[in-house]
């Protein structure tokens, strides 16, 4: 696949959970190759916010890694998009990780 995906719901997001708007989830996509952020979907609180986070990695041509690597304040929403950067990359700490075969 030319591409990577890193996944995480909103229900295993502690913010999400306090508000009870746990439905829907953060997909962020990289490229397999080189990391760089190609997009990302967002369904469920706050989504149109919360996508401004990635709007911004994509102009400045960051990677998922460098979303990784930032502070994200916690419990928030936006530790979601965070997560779903970890993610991608197998390193996701509130979610089980994926294993490569």
């Amino acid at each position: 696949e030319p591409y990577k995906v890193g996944i995480f719901p909103f229900a295993a997001s502690g913010r999400a959970l306090a508000a009870d708007e746990s439905d829907g989830m953060v997909k962020l996509l990289a490229h397999a190759e080189t990391d760089r952020v190609l997009g990302c979907h967002i369904v469920g609180p706050s989504a149109a916010d919360l996508v401004q986070q990635v709007a911004i990695a994509m102009e400045f041509g960051s990677t998922a890694e460098d979303l990784a690597l930032m502070v994200f304040g916690h419990p928030t929403l936006s530790e979601a998009v965070h997560e779903a950067a970890l993610a991608a990359n197998g390193h996701a700490i509130h979610i089980p990780n994926k294993r490569k075969r």
